[in-house]
């Protein structure tokens, strides 16, 4: 493949506006979110050892996929979706059953942008503290007439959790007005007492309730692409099960579901292993002069820069030239203030330690 870029500038230029493939252009990837100690070589070989099957033959359709998630979190087929990632189901519930969609910002981007135009209400979270405020969301919801609240729990980008107890009154609050709640639990797995707060075995008492989880980021395979929604609401699951293609999950996604539950411990310890290095990596950016590091109940930290640092586009671009280290800036989020934040994914202990060096070093340079 021939180069699309002579310098780093420009490599920096081309990068930033892809959404993937990164692996291909040899930086360190502080942008994306998905656990890099998952899965174990053992994964990989046995789909290396059936590829041949995988490859030739047509995979499951949706009955069994669903039979295959549901032995994974233990709930029944028929109140499980299985999606191409998280991204299908919600292009799904965003841009066709939704008439009217609330969302907290920041959030994440695509439940606006798979919505269609004029069908999307933001509210904004509290400022500076990014909390959500589950009964003025819910009063919000409730006055504008959504028919389907979003929240993303631990949020992308603040990295901050709602609490199990605000997202049930939040249901509890929004029954009457027939609006659904989405939570988007795709983080989850990197908080503490993950299974205590997850509301998944819980859902048969929340008809209004559903639950998406892009599987992408907690199992570190971004490119088999797997995601869920599990909801007690048969109408619902009916609704998004009707919007999928017959084959809208490929061979080797497919083995990924199969063989999981035989990996249960690696992932478990895997996911402690991501934890222990985020709370470092926490720490660490606590002793930057003059930045804000909001406490992250995920894999990734969210930080507004000192009020006498370069903006958040500049740092990242610097980041890149210099040190070929790329983070996220906030700007396209909606919130104020949007060009002071960056948000980093936690990686290795080595690298995460490489990138607060490299981030005090360009934070406060000017062009030369």
């Amino acid at each position: 493949m021939l180069s699309k870029y002579k310098t780093q500038e420009e490599k920096y230029e081309y990068i930033s506006k892809q959404h993937g493939g990164y692996y291909r252009h040899h930086f360190t990837d502080h942008a994306y979110l998905y656990n890099l100690y998952f899965p174990p070589k053992a994964v990989f070989n046995h789909l290396k050892a059936n590829i041949n099957n995988l490859v030739l033959n047509y995979p499951m359709a949706q009955n069994a996929l669903a039979e295959l998630v549901g032995a994974i979190i233990n709930q029944p087929l028929e109140r499980i979706v299985v999606g191409n990632g998280g991204a299908e189901i919600i292009k799904i519930l965003s841009g066709s059953l939704a008439k009217k969609l609330i969302v907290p910002v920041p959030s994440f981007n695509e439940y606006v942008n798979a919505a269609p135009e004029g069908h999307v209400v933001e509210f904004p979270l509290d400022f500076p503290s990014f909390e959500l405020d589950v009964d003025k969301f819910a009063d919000e919801a409730i006055k504008v007439g959504a028919d389907m609240a979003v929240v993303v729990t631990p949020n992308n980008p603040t990295s901050l959790l709602v609490p199990k107890i605000d997202l049930i009154r939040l249901a509890k609050k929004l029954k009457p007005s027939k609006c659904m709640l989405i939570i988007d639990e795709s983080f989850l797995d990197f908080a503490d007492n993950n299974e205590q707060i997850s509301l998944e075995k819980d859902i048969a008492k929340y008809p209004n309730m559903a639950i998406l989880k892009s599987m992408s980021k907690a199992y570190g395979i971004c490119g088999l692409r797997i995601g869920y929604l599990l909801t007690a609401n048969t109408n619902l699951a009916s609704s998004v099960r009707n919007g999928v293609h017959i084959w809208n999950i490929n061979g080797f996604a497919e083995e990924f579901l199969r063989i999981l539950p035989q990996y249960k411990q690696e992932f478990e310890d895997s996911c402690k292993v991501v934890k222990t290095d985020r709370d470092i990596f926490y720490e660490n950016l606590c002793t930057i002069d003059g930045m804000t590091v909001f406490k992250p109940d995920a894999n990734y930290i969210y930080c507004r820069l000192p009020d006498i640092a370069l903006s958040g586009p500049e740092v990242t671009k610097r980041l890149f030239i210099k040190y070929n280290i790329y983070i996220k800036h906030n700007v396209g989020k909606t919130q104020p203030d949007a060009d002071r934040y960056i948000r980093i994914a936690s990686r290795t202990k080595d690298e995460n330690a490489t990138l607060i060096d490299a981030l005090k070093d360009v934070m406060y340079f000017k062009s030369k």
